[in-house]
């Protein structure tokens, strides 16, 4: 029964780490959105301040160039995480049925209620 109780816990925490994991993932991607938006929002400035706004025009300003660059790189960077992040879902959605089922066990065997008593 021992062994039961290890594996149940070694589960959860499985289960656990992947929860981490995901909330990492989702909040790098806020993050990733937060300063995609701050670029953005910079180079309306700098083309504002500059009068022009067509990025192939001879002197488009190099800041908003390098910015909208940056900004691009980041929106694919954000389409990445969402790949990982689907996968870390059904990741987790595994590691969760995994996790139920040795609980299941436990229970039945007549361990599960003492350890949820204590």
């Amino acid at each position: 029964m021992k062994s039961r109780e290890s594996l149940v816990r070694l589960k959860e925490f499985q289960v656990n780490e992947k929860r981490r994991q995901l909330q990492q993932l989702q909040m790098m991607m806020a993050e990733f959105d937060r300063m995609t938006k701050e670029l953005e929002s910079q180079i309306v400035l700098e083309e504002k301040k500059s009068g022009i706004s067509d990025p192939g025009h001879f002197a488009y300003p190099t800041f908003a160039k390098a910015a909208r660059q940056r900004a691009d790189n980041l929106q694919v960077s954000i389409r990445e995480l969402q790949v990982q992040e689907e996968a870390l879902e059904t990741s987790l959605e595994e590691m969760q049925a995994e996790y139920a089922k040795a609980a299941a066990l436990e229970e039945r065997d007549g361990s599960g209620p003492a350890r949820a008593r204590a």
